[in-house]
């Protein structure tokens, strides 16, 4: 849960903690192992509505992090492959929603992917996720949802931004399912159509499918987009800049070679849309 960034600057020293995962409900559990995070001069969070209780509780202000992709993965271009998967859904979903897609499956032939093991239980983690993204970037729909979204107990009111939001854009599929009720989100993934609403737990997964099938030019704006702000604003490279920042490092060669790298492929992605503007004229 727990990851440690330590800066040494002749005698300055600057200790970072980042938490992958600790939501509000979990802090009056867990507060008396909380209070080792006051050591360290800067905690950073994924959550948004969990950084004002874990700072009472420590004493220290905590500071938001988004979590991101590896946008080059994840990225289909310079060779984008076909989109033969019609949806994808990882992880967390809504029974409701899975047993429709079931139905259109078995009815018109729709190519539905859906976990039928758990994530744990991969053979090779990083085969598993390069499986993941390949998946990912063939195909046209990826079902998204806040985190912990089926668990209410444990999250409470807190709609929070999973992953599969970042990894749904950067593949360039359209995402469908629920926008977080957060600030962070809205400032995130403020471009339009980023996400389809699909209430969770709706059976209306056919009807929304339909509507965005009939307009092929707002289906290609919608994938260029999220892979271009995947790109410029998401991958891992953006979060560990921030983190240098914090700790008043300039970014190292790496980080530099990295965002170029980024910057060269995002080019790619919208001379290809003006590409394909060019041959539609």
């Amino acid at each position: 849960m727990v990851n440690a960034v330590t800066n040494l600057m002749g005698m300055c020293k600057t200790s970072v903690c980042l938490l992958d995962e600790l939501w509000a409900t979990q802090i009056s559990k867990h507060r008396h192992f909380l209070h080792v995070l006051s050591k360290f001069d800067v905690v950073m969070l994924y959550y948004t509505q969990t950084l004002k209780p874990l700072s009472q509780v420590i004493g220290r202000k905590c500071v938001f992090l988004p979590p991101g992709l590896d946008a080059i993965l994840f990225c289909p271009h310079p060779m984008p492959p076909k989109r033969f998967i019609d949806v994808y859904s990882i992880g967390r979903r809504s029974e409701i929603t899975h047993q429709k897609l079931l139905r259109m499956a078995r009815e018109s032939g729709l190519f539905y992917l859906y976990d039928s093991i758990g994530g744990s239980q991969a053979i090779n983690s990083r085969e598993h996720r390069a499986l993941f993204a390949n998946a990912a970037k063939r195909s046209r729909y990826f079902i998204v949802n806040p985190g912990k979204i089926d668990e209410p107990d444990l999250r409470g009111n807190q709609m929070e931004t999973s992953n599969r939001y970042f990894e749904g854009t950067g593949s360039g599929a359209i995402m469908v399912g629920e926008r977080p009720k957060n600030e962070e989100f809205e400032r995130l993934f403020d471009w339009p159509d980023a996400v389809t609403h699909l209430p969770y737990g709706s059976c209306d997964i056919d009807m929304v499918i339909q509507d965005l099938d009939r307009d092929a030019e707002r289906q290609d704006r919608i994938r260029r987009t999220g892979i271009v702000q995947a790109l410029t604003r998401h991958d891992w490279v953006y979060r560990w800049e921030t983190i240098l920042k914090i700790v008043g490092l300039q970014p190292m060669q790496g980080v530099l070679a990295r965002k170029e790298r980024l910057s060269r492929l995002a080019e790619v992605v919208l001379q290809s849309e003006r590409g394909s503007d060019l041959t539609s004229t």
